[in-house]
């Protein structure tokens, strides 16, 4: 079990959970990734700073309009205390504000591809509250490469429902060729007790968010009203339902959110059904407080805790656990150079230094691991340098490979998402400096064990001084702008009267329907800068050498 009691740690902690076909990460903010074999069920960004992206839950206060989330994320609001339990195959987070307590746990079905939230609220004040949930995930349902490159036109093929005989949202991407399998997620609210009026569901990112604004302030938490009901071939597919509950002094609700995905609309409609079932639910709950990895594998869960703190390093870069700044400036290799080793480069990297054969249990701490990332789609390369002694030549590289061979491992040797074993003796200077450098984290069996080595004080080199932020205590007053004379406005804004300026005036919280941009370029190198100040910048191809991240997201229109 591990305990957090906040979600500011300087790199996101994760659990792992999977059944073997859906999978999920979560954080110890709130933030994580839902997949279904191969397919990006909500989508997600590696953000080590933010961890922004994820299935969230808010939570709002009827009578005073005020809002936050179940989690640190996406409101970043917190609360009076703040607890998270990474515990077997189960992630718990515990937050009181004003009276009321809510927690909000984490698990994955093992019989269903699906996961569920549950939501219990308690009321320990002396007055009547009305408490509104509403949950929110941004749909993918395609492979995450696909989403990553062009969300925008990803979004396209995805179409929305909402099937009132079980309360649920459907969502389904459409094929663009013939054979291509149609997945079919679903998404849910179970509980009725306290619940004050009906259901309402949004999937249209536009509409819940608003525009210019993110999930920590979206539009949809502004008034306390039902949602839209939008549904249909929406730009911006999301899932969100939305329902109000009462709670009298001392009592206690629950509810719960389903979310899955299926093969057919009737397997999802079915399993929607199957859901609505708060008792199948609670069943699900109780299998998932014991992670079946225990078994399969025959390791402690205090060993299960120390690869998922692993994992954390591989999903969100971690420097304290890479190679020495020493070594990666000795690097001058790109990632062309991993493919001779048979390594793509596309997934993370674990190196593992190994000279001593009486500490090969370190070794085998290593290759369990690799059989749990495993387990949970977490596909890693790990590379074992193997330095031999003169009185041993091969030992230690014998002894290894015959305990990778004999294990469940064996059919991973030198396979892409596999293991790696390599005589340092036999690679290059420049290759071991490459391996180390593209690696995320970096071990050696110098310590007595994996746990000791993540345990360590190792920080990463601090070249800058940390900002220590101040603010001016003067302050201007806003000056309105003077007006200009356009041709052809709009109330947002026209074309000055020369005809080669195109002016955009807008007062306070107002925005353009969607971002207005000039593009700004020469053969060579080249930005595109919207309305609100957002820019990317690139150098010969806008594609492929961007300078600057471009976000490709016309609601948020957020800064690279």
């Amino acid at each position: 079990m591990r305990i957090f009691d906040t979600p500011n740690s300087s790199v996101p902690e994760v659990h792992l959970l999977s059944n073997g076909r859906y999978h999920l990460t979560v954080s110890n903010a709130g933030g994580g990734y839902s997949r279904w074999r191969d397919l990006a069920v909500t989508r997600w960004r590696e953000d080590t700073t933010r961890d922004c992206w994820g299935t969230f839950l808010y939570l709002r206060d009827a009578m005073t309009g005020e809002f936050w989330s179940a989690a640190y994320q996406p409101t970043l609001r917190l609360a009076e205390n703040y607890e998270v339990i990474f515990d077997g195959a189960r992630a718990e987070y515990r937050q009181r504000r004003g009276g009321l307590e809510f927690r909000a746990e984490v698990c994955i079905s093992g019989e269903d591809d699906v996961e569920l939230r549950r939501v219990t609220l308690t009321n320990h004040s002396h007055a009547q509250r009305v408490i509104e949930l509403t949950s929110y995930a941004e749909v993918v349902l395609a492979v995450p490469w696909a989403d990553a490159a062009h969300p925008v036109f990803s979004n396209l093929f995805v179409q929305t429902e909402f099937v009132q005989a079980n309360q649920s949202i459907l969502c389904t991407r459409r094929p663009r060729s013939e054979g291509e399998m149609r997945p079919w997620l679903f998404h849910s609210m179970v509980g009725e007790e306290g619940a004050t009026g009906e259901i309402s569901c949004e999937t249209d990112r536009a509409r819940f968010v608003g525009r210019s604004r993110t999930p920590v302030n979206p539009m949809a938490m502004q008034d306390v009203s039902p949602l839209s009901n939008t549904v249909g071939s929406v730009l911006d597919p999301v899932v969100s339902l939305r329902r109000a509950f009462g709670l009298a002094p001392n009592q206690t609700v629950c509810v719960d959110f389903v979310l899955g995905v299926t093969e057919s609309r009737e397997a999802a409609v079915a399993l929607a059904e199957k859901f609505h079932n708060a008792h199948v639910i609670d069943r699900c709950f109780d299998l998932a407080r014991t992670d079946t990895a225990l078994s399969e594998l025959g390791v402690t869960e205090a060993e299960i805790q120390t690869y998922a703190r692993l994992a954390g390093a591989l999903i969100y870069a971690d420097p304290a656990r890479r190679a020495t700044a020493s070594v990666l400036l000795k690097n001058r290799r790109g990632q062309r150079a991993l493919w001779s080793h048979g390594i793509s480069g596309d997934i993370p990297i674990v190196v593992m230094r190994a000279a001593d054969p009486t500490k090969i249990e370190i070794v085998k701490q290593l290759i369990q691991a690799h059989s749990y990332w495993r387990m949970k789609a977490l596909a890693v390369d790990l590379i074992i340098l193997t330095q031999e002694t003169a009185d041993s030549p091969q030992s230690l590289h014998d002894q290894i490979t015959r305990l990778i061979a004999s294990g469940r491992e064996a059919e991973m040797l030198d396979k892409p998402a596999g293991i790696f074993v390599r005589h340092l003796g036999q690679i290059s200077e420049e290759d071991r400096v490459l391996l180390e450098s593209a690696a995320r984290v970096v071990a050696s069996d110098e310590s007595r064990g994996l746990a000791e080595q993540l345990d360590s004080d190792k920080k990463p080199d601090q070249s800058i001084p940390a900002l220590t932020p101040a603010q001016s205590a003067l302050r201007d007053a806003p000056r309105p702008l003077a007006p200009r004379e356009v041709l052809f406005g709009n109330g947002l804004g026209g074309f000055t009267p020369g005809g080669r300026e195109y002016v955009v005036t807008l007062q306070p919280e107002q925005a353009t329907p969607v971002p207005w941009v000039n593009v700004i370029a020469n053969p060579s190198f080249g930005t595109v800068i919207s309305e609100s100040g957002s820019a990317y910048t690139w150098a010969e191809n806008s594609h492929e050498f961007r300078l600057t991240p471009w976000n490709n997201d016309p609601v948020t229109d957020a800064a690279g």
